[in-house]
């Protein structure tokens, strides 16, 4: 399957250029069987990001623009009445996809980003008392702006604690942004991306990145790390134990897309920041980021065996 990861790496890198770290962040969050949290400001490709990922796994892809008038049901769908039948039928919303992607997801009311909850955790949602599942695999692309505040509404703790990797593309550096101008013309779109791999394929990865191995010494340096967060002076939130359970899921995907098929300590110190930080509500208005990185640097490595 390694000849499977490349493919993908590499057709995404067709449409997304210069952002390679970004790929593969957000393919640790889909191998890990999580979901991604695009912070960033408009305009730098996560919505290309998105299709682009959609099509080159033959998936589904749907888009949800949030605003404040969006309803639960715009999301999951709801039952209509079919007057020839005479009976109701459900009509699906854009949550029965394979790539979801929630654009400006805190413009949404709380109340209709709570229905977001149940399916990114259950991979089903429930309309009227009755379950659907929703397709598989089911991967969530959430983006929100973290300069324009107006008219939006803060995701609430449990759940920014469903989102396994938080990232941020960022603007391109002067020669990939002269890249891009240079290039705009051979360029394709996402919609002319040709799928490269299937979305039973992305099963089974998902399932051989489940299988990557995970020391007890390296189990203890993650409990370590995320235990001090529920302790330190500068947090008034820690991370919580799905956290801990996610950070070790990010690790065995970051191993398996590196080529390996066992996780070392650099796989957590590299992810850390990128899993742990949304997860924390650092008290008088310090960096999440930076005190994660701080309790890396503080939290001692006793790695006996790989």
């Amino acid at each position: 399957m390694r000849e499977k990861i490349d493919t993908l790496t590499e057709n995404l890198s067709r449409t997304i250029v210069g952002k390679a770290n970004a790929i593969r962040l957000v393919l640790v969050a889909l191998l890990s069987g999580g979901h991604a949290l695009l912070e960033d400001v408009p305009g730098v490709g996560k919505t290309l990001l998105a299709k682009s990922l959609a099509r080159s796994i033959n998936g589904r892809f749907q888009r949800i623009q949030c605003t404040p008038d969006l309803l639960p049901t715009d999301i999951t769908g709801t039952n209509i009445w079919n007057p020839n039948t005479r009976e109701f039928e459900f009509l699906s919303g854009p949550a029965f996809a394979n790539v979801l992607l929630a654009d400006e997801i805190n413009r949404a009311t709380p109340r209709t980003q709570s229905a977001l909850l149940e399916v990114m955790e259950e991979k089903q949602v429930t309309v009227d008392g009755a379950a659907r599942p929703v397709p598989q695999p089911f991967f969530v692309i959430a983006t929100q702006n973290p300069i324009e505040y107006q008219g939006t509404f803060p995701l609430p703790e449990a759940q920014m604690d469903r989102f396994t990797i938080s990232l941020s593309l960022g603007y391109p550096t002067e020669q990939e942004e002269l890249q891009m101008l240079q290039k705009q013309r051979q360029r394709i779109s996402s919609d002319e991306l040709q799928p490269c791999i299937s979305l039973e394929d992305v099963l089974e990865l998902q399932h051989l990145v489940s299988q990557v191995k995970v020391t007890a010494d390296l189990q203890k340096y993650m409990l370590n790390l995320v235990r001090a967060s529920r302790s330190d002076d500068e947090i008034t939130l820690g991370v919580s134990p799905r956290g801990t359970v996610a950070l070790q899921k990010a690790t065995q995907a970051l191993a398996f897309l590196e080529g390996r098929d066992y996780a070392i300590p650099d796989d957590v110190k590299l992810l850390a920041p990128h899993v742990l930080s949304h997860r924390l509500i650092p008290a008088g208005g310090r960096q999440a980021k930076t005190i994660v990185e701080r309790l890396l640097r503080t939290i001692p490595v006793e790695i006996v065996a790989t």
